[in-house]
C-alpha cells in the first residue's frame, strides 16, 4: 500500500504536538493545505503575509517552548520569510518553517518560482533540512523540531519540493514516535565546578545576579526565587529576561538593562565585584557595553559554553540544566559557615532602588491639567494601573519599546515581550495574535496588550483581521506622532534636521473597523483613562489610536548608548 508523503509530513506535525500552522498557500505547498483538512486536531490559520506567518509562530514558541510552525510556498512566499526566521533565531523562540519548493529536476534552473532556498535561509536559521527523496522526510521533520527546540532556541526550516510530497512510496520511513520530537535533557555541571562557583560567590562582597533570555523559563525562575530566597543578592534582568522576579522579591530587583547608560541597574552592575550571568547571550546586551574595561569576576551559568571574548572572559562556567545547577549552588551556599553577603542593604544601593521608582512621582507620570497629547509615563501608569499582573504585554519597534523597556514593570515570566535582538518592526500585533491563541486550557480566553507606533502598525496592520476571525481578545494601543520617531530622534542628534520620517494620512479608528475590530481614539490626556478602561474591558479586538507627546524623548534619549537601537 503506497503513502503519499505528505501525510508523513502531517503526522510529524501530528506526534510533534503541533495545534496551529500559520501561513500562506500556494502551488509548491498545497499538498499539505490539502491534507491538513483532514486533521482537525491541527488548525491552519491563513495569514495576510508569509512574514507576519513566522512572527506568529515564533511568538508560540517564544510563548510555550514548543516550537511555533509556519508555512509558504516557493519563491516570494520563502522569501517573505526571512525576516520572521532571523527574528525568532536571534532572539530564542523555537519555530519550524515548512516552504515547498519547485521539481527536483527544475532545481538547478530558472523557472517558475525556482529560488536557492536553502543558500538564503541558512543564515537567518539554525538549521535548514531540504528533501531530496521520500525516503527522508520523516528524519527531516524530527530533525527539525528537536535542532529548533535545542539550546540555544532558534528557527529552523524544511523545504520540500512539490514532487516529493506528492510522490507514492511502499517503504518510506514513518514518522517518529513523540518522544523523539523532544530534545534531551540537561545534567548538573561536575561537583567540582559547582563548588568553584559556590567559592566564588561566598567570597564576594559586591555580588549581582544578571538574568538573560534563557532565564525566563518557569523551571529556572522556580530555581532562581528559591535561591533569591535563601541567599537575596540585588538583581538586574536583559528586556528579555522580564518577569523573572516577582513581587514578593522585588526589593531585590533593579531594573532592567540594555539601551540606556547611567539607569539605577547599569550604577548597581558597576559597584559589582562578582556578575553572575544566567542565560545571558551577547546579543541581549554586548558585553563591551556593561564591561568596557573588562574588570569584572564573571560567573557563566548556562546551557552551553560561554562565547568567550575580551569582555566576556568568565573565570567560572557552569554548563548545563540552569535549574539543577542553582539547585546545586543554593544548597552548598546554605552548608557554608560563610553567609553570601548582602550588598542591596548598603545605603549606596538602597539610594539605587529609590532612583528606580522614583519617576513614578513625577508631573508627567500624572494627568497634564492643561490636556494635551498623552505623555509616555502617564500612559504607562495607567496601564500598570489597569492589567492583571499576568498579563501578557507586547512592546513594538521604535520609541514606544525605549519608554516602555525602560519604564513598564512585569513581575510574571514572559508577561513583557520586546524585539531586542533584531529590533524588529512590526511584531506587535503578530507576537499578540500568537500570544493570544497559545493561552490555556481556552485560547483567546485572557485579555492580551500589544503597543505600538503608527509607523509600526502598518508593518503588519493587515492581520487585523486575521484576529478578528480566530476570535482573539486584543487591546492594540497605537503610539500615534505621524512619524517614524525613533529614527526622526537619531537623525536630528546627527544632523539637526531630519528627512523621510513623516507618516500620516490614517485613520486608524475607520481602518480598525473596516477590518471587522473595534476603534477609537484618544486625541488629548483627559481621555485617556476612561477609553483606555473601555477598551481593556472590551472582548475581542480593539484598536486605540493614542496622540502621544513625544516632547521629552530626546531628555530620555541622552541617556541611549550609540548604536544600540535602529
Amino acid at each position: 500500500m503506497e503513502t503519499e508523503t505528505v501525510q508523513i509530513v502531517i503526522d510529524s506535525l501530528l506526534a510533534a504536538g503541533v495545534k496551529y500552522v500559520f501561513g500562506v498557500p500556494g502551488a509548491k505547498i498545497d499538498s499539505v493545505f490539502n491534507a491538513l483538512i483532514d486533521h482537525p486536531e491541527i488548525k491552519l490559520i491563513v495569514c495576510r503575509h508569509e512574514q507576519n506567518a513566522a512572527f506568529i509562530a515564533a511568538a508560540v514558541g517564544r510563548l510555550t517552548g514548543r516550537p511555533g510552525v509556519c508555512i509558504a510556498t516557493s519563491g516570494p512566499g520563502t522569501s517573505n520569510l526571512v525576516t520572521g526566521l532571523v527574528t525568532a533565531t536571534d532572539e530564542g523562540a523555537p519555530m519550524v518553517a515548512i516552504v515547498g519548493s519547485v521539481k527536483r529536476a527544475q532545481a538547478l534552473k530558472r523557472t517558475h518560482q525556482s529560488l536557492r532556498a536553502a543558500e538564503l535561509l541558512t543564515p537567518v536559521t539554525k538549521k535548514v533540512l531540504a528533501a531530496v527523496v521520500a525516503d527522508q522526510v520523516a528524519e527531516i521533520m524530527v530533525d527539525a523540531f528537536r535542532v529548533a527546540s535545542s539550546h540555544p532556541r532558534g528557527a529552523t526550516a524544511v523545504s520540500l519540493p512539490i514532487d516529493v510530497m506528492t510522490a507514492g512510496v511502499k517503504s518510506s520511513i514513518p514518522a517518529f514516535p513523540p518522544s523523539a520530537f523532544l530534545p534531551p535533557d540537561y545534567g548538573a555541571s561536575p561537583t567540582k565546578s559547582l563548588r568553584k562557583a559556590a567559592d566564588m560567590i561566598a567570597a564576594a562582597k559586591f555580588p549581582v545576579l544578571y538574568l538573560g533570555a534563557r532565564a525566563a523559563d518557569a523551571p529556572v525562575i522556580e530555581a532562581v526565587h528559591a535561591f533569591l530566597r535563601k541567599h537575596p543578592i540585588p538583581v538586574i534582568e536583559t528586556f528579555q529576561a522580564a518577569g523573572a522576579i516577582s513581587q514578593e522579591l522585588v526589593h531585590l530587583f533593579f531594573g532592567r538593562i540594555g539601551l540606556f547608560r547611567n539607569q539605577p541597574g547599569d550604577k548597581l552592575l558597576q559597584q559589582a565585584d562578582l556578575v553572575i550571568t544566567v542565560g545571558y547571550d551577547q546579543v541581549e546586551y554586548d558585553a563591551n557595553q556593561w564591561n568596557p574595561d573588562n574588570h569584572f569576576d564573571i560567573l557563566h551559568i548556562d546551557t552551553g559554553a560561554a562565547d568567550l571574548g575580551f569582555y566576556y572572559a568568565p573565570k567560572t562556567e557552569l554548563v548545563g540544566s540552569l535549574p539543577k545547577n542553582i539547585n546545586a549552588l543554593t544548597e552548598i551556599l546554605s552548608s557554608n559557615s560563610k553567609k553570601v553577603a548582602r550588598p542591596q542593604e548598603t545605603p549606596i544601593v538602597k539610594s539605587l532602588f529609590r532612583e528606580f521608582h522614583a519617576w513614578q512621582g513625577s508631573p508627567d507620570a500624572t494627568l497634564n491639567p492643561n490636556g494635551g497629547p498623552v505623555h509616555p509615563l502617564y500612559f504607562i501608569c495607567l496601564l500598570q494601573s489597569q492589567i492583571d499582573p499576568a498579563t501578557v504585554v507586547i512592546s513594538d519597534v521604535g520609541s514606544v519599546y525605549i519608554w516602555l523597556s525602560r519604564f513598564f514593570y512585569s513581575y510574571s515570566p514572559k508577561t513583557f515581550l520586546v524585539s531586542n535582538a533584531q529590533q524588529t518592526l512590526g511584531i506587535g500585533l503578530p507576537w499578540a495574535i500568537g500570544a493570544s491563541l497559545s493561552q490555556t486550557p481556552k485560547p483567546c480566553s485572557r485579555k492580551v496588550v500589544s503597543i505600538s507606533g503608527d509607523g509600526g502598525f502598518l508593518f503588519s496592520g493587515q492581520e487585523l483581521v486575521t484576529a478578528v476571525q480566530q476570535g482573539c481578545n486584543i487591546t492594540h494601543f497605537i503610539w500615534n506622532d505621524g512619524k517614524y520617531n525613533m529614527v526622526e530622534f537619531q537623525e536630528v542628534d546627527k544632523y539637526g534636521r531630519s528627512a523621510g520620517v513623516d507618516l500620516g494620512g490614517v485613520d486608524f479608528k475607520v481602518y480598525a473597523e473596516a477590518f471587522g475590530a473595534k476603534g477609537m481614539t484618544v486625541e488629548s490626556s483627559e481621555e485617556m483613562e476612561s477609553v483606555m478602561k473601555e477598551a481593556l474591558a472590551y472582548e475581542g479586538v480593539c484598536v486605540v489610536d493614542v496622540k502621544i507627546d513625544y516632547t521629552k524623548n530626546h531628555e530620555l534619549m541622552a541617556n541611549v548608548i550609540a548604536d544600540s537601537i535602529s
